[in-house]
This record gives structure tokens, C-alpha cells and sequence, in this order.
């Protein structure tokens, strides 16, 4: 059970500290006279409009990026599988930007539009990668070459109606600075619905690694499990993109760390990638509001720092099955 309890009781922590760390000081005794009912009107507008909803969308989309890349590389075992590599962000963010053109100001649409795009550009990385055979390696330059595509048309967008996105550095390095109460209310219930349906799920996931003729043997629908874990990955994402911009890398450090710490089943694997998804991403939230104080950075910044050379080496280490594929 310590291994269960104590990442929570970080997260728990960190929770704490988010809520009384930033611009404007809020001390421990603000924070419990707000909590019993008193503290200032001040005091109770930083909270409730500003931390608290920032907060919320860093865990849940922290959450939802590991566990979308923990679903993506166990259904096409490839441990470089991720959100942000097979397009998965972009095609998401793309698709914000075109809910801030034609539906502004509305959360829900902004929300359901991430996941429209987040999902058909998971198709069309599959579709370009069957017309070369559909390995590993195939499904992986699809999604690159998908991915590239979309972040140009976003370029082109923002340069050609900047109006659309409040600050175009944060959008796509990726940050909370400009989340609201509403983009969380919309955004963090799909991600809680999808964490759900891959925690339940996630028995077939250890099926699926028998390999696919075992598995259907023993009576797993491969292809409909692979759908769906793809499905999943997209509502996932797509919700992270539409509270927190192109956020990058969470999706693929995350899944390989847990993967290297825990060889058990994998839904006690779920669990972990939600929590120190959540827990990490928090962490470069928390340290964008801190580190140039009283100014801000990205917290994607921070996520980019370590993620690339993370890449790099996770190649590096794979570099013979990646050529045997």
C-alpha cells in the first residue's frame, strides 16, 4: 500500500503549496481564514478564480496526457509512442484554434472540438502508416509527418488572426496561465471519464501483450481493443489541449517511467501514470510561477528541457528493435 500512498501524498503536498505560491502572497493563515468561511474578498478571487482552477487543470491534464501515452505504447507496443509524436497535440490544437474562430467563448464546444481533432489526426497517422505496411516505425513517422502538417496550419492561423489566441508563446510551448473555471469544468470531467474507462479496461491491456495471436485465442478482440484504447487516447489529449495549449513530452516520459519502475499489471500501471502525470506537470506549473518571480514562463518550457533529451536517450536505447522493425 506505501507504493499506492505515497505518490498521492506528494501530490497532495504539492496541491497545498500551488494554492499559497505566486504573484500575489497568500499566506497559510489567508488560505484557513478563507477555508473557514472568513478571509478577504482579495483573498477569496485568488483562490477560487485564479489557483484553484489553474491546479485542477494541470492535475487532470497532466493526468490525462501520461495515461493517453500509456494507452498509446501498449496498444502499438512502441515505448516512443505519445500524444505529442503521433500528432495526437496538434491535431487538437488545431482544432481549438478553429473553435476560437467559429465558436468563441464557448468552452464546451472548445472541448469537443480538441477531441474531433485530436482523433482524426490518429486516423490519418494510422491511414498513412497502412499504406507503408503498418509497423512500428511506420505508425511513428505517420504520426511525425501528420504532426508537422498541423503545426503549420497553426503557425499559419496565429499569424494570420493572432486575436485568436491570448498569447501564442503559451499556447504552444503549453500553460495554464490563461485557464479559466469554465475550460476546467468542461475539460476535467472527460478527462476523469476517460481515466475511468482505461483503468477498467486496462486487464486487456496485459492480454494484449501475450501477443495478438494469443490474445484472440483466448477471446480479446485485438483490433476493437486497439480502437478503443486509440479512442480513449484522443478524448484524453484533446481535453488536456483545450485547457492547457500543446503541451509536450508528459505523455512520453511518464509512461516510460512507470513502465521501468513497475512490471505488474496494468492497472495499478494506470494509476501511477494519472498520478505522477499529474504530479509532474503540476511540478513545472508550480515552478513556472517561481522561478523568474515575479514574471512567468510556460511551464511546456520546463516539460520541452527535459523531454527532448529523455527522447533522445529512450532512442538511443532502442535503437536495435527500432531498426529490426
Amino acid at each position: 500500500m506505501r507504493k499506492y500512498f505515497f505518490p498521492v501524498v506528494i501530490l497532495i503536498s504539492l496541491i497545498m503549496l500551488a494554492l499559497l505560491a505566486g504573484n500575489s502572497a497568500v499566506r497559510t493563515k489567508d488560505f484557513l481564514g478563507v477555508l473557514s468561511g472568513g478571509g478577504t474578498d482579495g483573498h477569496k478571487m485568488i483562490l477560487f478564480q485564479v489557483r484553484l482552477p489553474r491546479i485542477a487543470a494541470a492535475v487532470f491534464s497532466g493526468a490525462g496526457l501520461s495515461v493517453s501515452g500509456f494507452l498509446l505504447q501498449g496498444s502499438l507496443d512502441n515505448r516512443i509512442a505519445s500524444p505529442g509524436i503521433l500528432g495526437i497535440n496538434n491535431g487538437a490544437g488545431l482544432f481549438v484554434l478553429l473553435s476560437a474562430c467559429f465558436f468563441p467563448f464557448q468552452a464546451a464546444m472548445k472541448c469537443l472540438m480538441a477531441f474531433l481533432g485530436a482523433l482524426l489526426v490518429t486516423f490519418m497517422a494510422y491511414g498513412l502508416a497502412a499504406k507503408t505496411g503498418m509497423s512500428k516505425t511506420s505508425v511513428v513517422l505517420a504520426g511525425v509527418a501528420v504532426s508537422a502538417l498541423c503545426a503549420s496550419i497553426i503557425d499559419i492561423m496565429i499569424s494570420w488572426r493572432p486575436e485568436i489566441v491570448a498569447d501564442k508563446t503559451a499556447f504552444q510551448i503549453g500553460g495554464f496561465a490563461a485557464v479559466s473555471a469554465m475550460m476546467v469544468s468542461f475539460g476535467a470531467p472527460v478527462i476523469a471519464f476517460g481515466l475511468l474507462a482505461a483503468f477498467v479496461t486496462a486487464p486487456s491491456m496485459d492480454i494484449l501483450r501475450l501477443g495478438d495471436e494469443t490474445a484472440h485465442g483466448l477471446g480479446l478482440n485485438t483490433r476493437r481493443y486497439r480502437g478503443l484504447c486509440v479512442f480513449c487516447s484522443a478524448l484524453l489529449a484533446g481535453a488536456a489541449i483545450s485547457m492547457g495549449g500543446l503541451i509536450g513530452f508528459v505523455g512520453l516520459i511518464v509512461p516510460n517511467c512507470v513502465r521501468s519502475l513497475w512490471r505488474g499489471n496494468a492497472r495499478p500501471a494506470v494509476f501511477f501514470c494519472a498520478v505522477y502525470g499529474a504530479l509532474l506537470l503540476l511540478l513545472c506549473d508550480t515552478l513556472s510561477r517561481m522561478v523568474v518571480f515575479p514574471y512567468e514562463l510556460p511551464c511546456g518550457l520546463f516539460l520541452s528541457i527535459a523531454g527532448a533529451p529523455f527522447l533522445i536517450l529512450t532512442l538511443i536505447r532502442k535503437r536495435k528493435r527500432l531498426g529490426a522493425d
